[in-house]
């Protein structure tokens, strides 16, 4: 019943969303499986965000707002799950402060959008990743395998191809913040550095391999084109490609979660 419900819930998202291998909450999910549905929250946090400032802006409006919505509807199916999945008192420690860290990012996200909540909404989703983050680790310290490892690395590109994106759309809706500029340097570093190691890695399939050399060209693409020389920014185009991005990487999380048993 439990899998019925989530397909069910999932039939329902955006198609980007819907690309996404649906989780189970029923006791035979792997250690590996939880890791990456855990990891895709912290990736949900930040496109929450990266759909608001788009919305804000009136870039891909309608691409946005179903981008939003199914982000909200499968964050919380996810959280359920991690919750059924686990009777772990660290962890569960840790998905009861993300449960707590989520209503306000909920709150924000579910109402009006004005360009006056965008930082709020932004520095609830922030503690929001911390925490997600958290429950990513605890995971996968549990797996203590180079798989969960692997699940851990790919899944957090996911995140930070959003974070990204939502850091430039801070940019380009004028909120003039050195930190916002930091940050957006730090995660294109992370992704490049962890997407190098992804591609050395020598557990990958051929398949796996050949995945992340799309990404990699992809990325390269990106590099050339998410322009912000004073004024001039491409937010459409740059959203249009980190979500390409996303949705290749997390095909290869997906890949790396189902790889055998160690």
């Amino acid at each position: 019943m439990i899998r019925q419900a989530a397909l069910a819930i999932l039939c329902g998202l955006s198609l980007l969303l819907a690309s996404l291998p649906a989780a189970s909450a029923e006791p035979g999910i792997s250690l590996a499986e939880a890791i990456n549905i855990a990891g895709r929250q912290r990736m949900l946090s930040q496109r929450i965000v990266k759909s608001y400032l788009q919305m804000g802006q009136d870039i891909r409006y309608r691409v946005a707002r179903r981008h939003l919505q199914s982000s909200i509807v499968l964050f919380e199916q996810q959280l359920n799950m991690l919750k059924a999945f686990t009777d772990d008192p660290e962890t569960s420690r840790g998905l009861a402060l993300v449960e707590k860290l989520w209503a306000p990012v909920k709150a924000v996200a579910t109402g009006p959008v004005r360009r006056e909540n965008a930082k709020k909404l932004r520095e609830d989703a922030e503690q929001l990743l911390a925490a997600a983050h958290q429950v990513v680790l605890i995971l996968a310290d549990q797996s203590g395998t180079e798989q969960g490892h692997l699940v851990n690395i790919a899944g957090r590109q996911r995140m930070l191809s959003q974070r990204m994106g939502n850091l430039y759309m801070l940019m380009s809706w004028k909120f003039d913040d050195e930190l916002y500029q930091q940050d957006y340097k730090v995660a294109t570093r992370e992704f490049d550095e962890a997407l190098q190691e992804l591609i050395n890695s020598n557990e990958n399939t051929p398949e796996i391999s050949d995945l992340l050399r799309r990404v990699q060209q992809n990325w390269n693409m990106y590099n050339l084109s998410n322009r912000m020389d004073g004024d001039h920014f491409v937010p459409g185009l740059v959203a249009r490609m980190l979500d390409k991005i996303l949705t290749q990487m997390n095909q290869v999380t997906g890949l790396y979660a189902a790889l055998p048993r160690e």
